[in-house]
């Protein structure tokens, strides 16, 4: 969980900053992890990042844990994760990213209170 708080730090010091690209990665990393901490607290992990995303669609979105609309958040970050660091000449601008720094925090925030429970 700490791990997912520092990288929701860094996207708010790399949004200042308005590097896009490497705050869409930091977001999703704070997201990742957050759901990584949630999956090992109820026994499951997965080396890999579809792994874990498959994991908690299947167990935590589908069976509405977590509302979807919520879940949105990290399967869209996920997406963009992927082009921003794997596609040449993707570049995030400005008006894509900060709305999603908000609904990022929303997930995590959300994902800390299910496992403190």
């Amino acid at each position: 969980m700490a791990r997912s708080m520092e990288s929701m730090e860094d996207a708010r010091i790399l949004a200042d900053a308005k590097r896009w690209n490497a705050c869409i990665n930091r977001l999703y990393y704070a997201c990742f992890y957050m759901v990584s901490a949630l999956l090992i607290h109820d026994g499951m992990s997965s080396s890999k990042h579809t792994g874990v995303r498959s994991l908690f669609n299947k167990n935590y979105v589908k069976t509405k844990h977590i509302p979807k609309k919520l879940a949105r958040t990290y399967n869209d970050l996920f997406e963009r994760r992927q082009e921003g660091d794997y596609i040449d000449f993707v570049t995030f601008q400005e008006l894509q990213v900060m709305p999603l720094i908000p609904k990022a925090d929303q997930f995590i925030r959300h994902i800390s209170a299910l496992i403190k429970q």
